[in-house]
């Protein structure tokens, strides 16, 4: 795995999959899904993000973003979060040249972790597994960035220092490989 995404920046595919592009973003704490709570998840805190897919090729894909399609992970020990079944996913849609579209997942984990949650996105592009890609933020952590800049957002303090300066600790450098 690369270096993780910061929420709100666009990470874009390579390869087969060339010209799309998507990102996580819009944390929202409280928002439960307007079918209601799961009773599985009733002691926990609810939150929603979004994921934006965006074709900029000059072909359709196919893509399907579903629960099973999301990796939700909470706090320091990066304990799963739930993923609620009432989330609006993405199921066998053919995504044409300069389109969009947007799927809303609601999750829930415990509040005193939500100050960091990492979502890692691995979507079916025409019926393959895309590479995963990782996003970190916090559902209370405000978006510095929706570029792909490396160096957007890198102010002092900001989560991506924080996040490079954790890395740098393990000793990754930058665009290395992270371990298994």
């Amino acid at each position: 795995m690369h270096r993780p995404n910061v929420t709100g920046d666009w990470r874009e595919y390579e390869g087969d999959h060339k010209g799309i592009r998507v990102r996580v973003h819009s944390f929202k704490k409280g928002d439960v899904p307007p079918e209601g709570r799961d009773s599985d998840a009733r002691k926990l805190k609810y939150f929603s993000f979004r994921v934006t897919v965006e074709n900029r090729a000059e072909e359709w894909f196919m893509i399907e973003l579903e629960r099973r399609h999301i990796d939700v992970r909470v706090g320091e020990d990066g304990d799963s979060a739930f993923i609620d079944y009432h989330s609006k996913e993405i199921e066998g849609f053919k995504l044409y040249p300069l389109r969009r579209a947007t799927a809303t997942f609601y999750a829930a984990a415990p509040a005193r972790d939500l100050d960091v949650v990492a979502i890692q996105v691995h979507m079916d592009i025409d019926d393959e597994p895309s590479a995963p890609h990782v996003w970190v933020g916090g559902v209370d952590v405000p978006e510095f960035s929706t570029s792909t800049s490396v160096e957007t957002g890198r102010a002092k303090g900001s989560l991506v220092d924080e996040v490079s300066k954790f890395l740098e600790g393990r000793g990754t450098a930058p665009g290395e490989v992270l371990g298994d």
